[in-house]
């Protein structure tokens, strides 16, 4: 039985590895972090070249046409070089919701533009209780002649300050539970919509709050059918828990590579600290983490494209293990380098706190086991 990946995987994997080796280096990923923005632009222009944001498009309208377990091994290498930008947000989790709920004249609209890189999209879901499900969701959605009008407020939405279109997670008046969630295509630049940026750990991620006052939306822009936007929002934040387990996968294997290098060129008491004990365990125990941990990624994004019934609960079994993984790996990467690894001048800081922002995101390992364990009907 084959376990591996075909042999265009591999190729798609060691073209983006050698591409963002190339384009991509610390000083790239640096200079975002310092960036009023958070983004390269030359980087985002580049990607767009390469094709990469029309991955999970149909080729009917203009994409790559291929799945969830490329895109996995295209962002395992996006979390080697921590890329900075609004990718995972826009490329997968944006564009997937259109491609699954949006009709015809949507796609026609959308879709060759974020193809094409003239037009990036994000996910506006959490609000201040900071629950995922349904019942976090409380900006309300009011009709207001053919269309209509949207209040409240998002927090931590990735890159509101880029994005061309807020996909917009509201509640429709009077509506309770997942049957009234609706999802509204929101022009970044509409009357009443402000954004104000928020500071987080990770300086290569951005996020910012979006406050609704009465935004008009007009019926067309409803992103499926009215009160049914919970079944794409799940379906996408299985995605976004996927797309973080392999940006943490290639991250906890950069972070090994580089104490590695480190512990066989800094000297103490006169030999490598690679030499010590204390330092070989803690290598070998994040190579023993990473490895198996590996196929599960692997195993959930295969899910994702061809094993419906088992993709929910798979990818909340990667997003909790890989991206404790990932923190763990970082934790010792910082240990094996010593104080240097935490300064600013250090590149392994910019890994160790994204680590941490990937743990948190879309629901902490905590939330994620308990949703195995609801799925599996424990």
């Amino acid at each position: 039985m084959d376990f591996g990946l075909s042999e265009d995987q591999e190729l798609l994997q060691q073209s983006a590895r050698e591409f963002l080796t190339r384009e991509c280096p610390p000083t790239v990923v640096r200079q975002a972090a310092e960036s009023p923005h958070g983004l390269s632009e030359g980087l985002e222009r580049k990607i767009t070249e390469m094709g990469w944001p029309g991955l999970l498009v149909p080729e009917s309208e203009g994409g790559l046409g291929l799945g969830v377990l490329d895109m996995a091994i295209l962002l395992c290498e996006f979390g080697r070089s921590a890329v900075p930008g609004p990718f995972l947000f826009s490329a997968l989790l944006a564009t997937a919701a259109i491609v699954k709920a949006g009709d015809r004249a949507q796609k026609k609209a959308l879709l060759p533009k974020l193809v094409a890189g003239e037009s990036t999209a994000t996910l506006a879901l959490l609000e201040e209780d900071d629950r995922i499900g349904p019942a976090g969701i409380h900006c309300r959605a009011r009709r207001s002649g053919s269309g209509y009008r949207l209040s409240g407020k998002k927090l931590f939405v990735p890159y509101a300050e880029n994005a061309d279109v807020l996909l917009t997670a509201c509640r429709t008046a009077g509506s309770e539970g997942a049957a009234g969630v609706t999802l509204f295509l929101v022009d970044r630049h509409a009357p009443g919509l402000t954004v104000r940026p928020l500071e987080t750990i990770d300086r290569t991620r951005r996020v910012s709050e979006v406050q609704l006052r009465n935004v008009e939306v007009e019926r067309d822009h409803v992103l499926g059918r009215v009160g049914a936007g919970w079944g794409t929002l799940e379906a996408v934040l299985d995605l976004g828990a996927v797309g973080l387990a392999a940006d943490a996968l290639g991250g906890s294997e950069r972070v090994l590579e580089m104490a590695v290098e480190y512990s066989k060129t800094r000297e103490q008491f006169g030999r490598p600290i690679g030499s010590f004990q204390a330092i070989k365990h803690m290598a070998a125990e994040m190579a023993a983490d990473i490895e198996p941990a590996r196929s599960l990624l692997w195993y959930a994004a295969h899910a994702q494209d061809a094993l419906p019934r088992a993709a929910s609960r798979a990818a909340s079994m990667a997003k909790a293990s890989l991206c404790e993984i990932y923190s763990r790996s970082s934790n010792h990467a910082v240990q094996m380098h010593g104080g240097i690894g935490f300064t600013w001048e250090h590149d392994l800081h910019f890994w160790f706190k994204r680590a941490k922002w990937n743990e948190l995101a879309f629901g902490d390992p905590s939330f994620h086991r308990a949703r195995v364990a609801d799925l599996s009907g424990f």
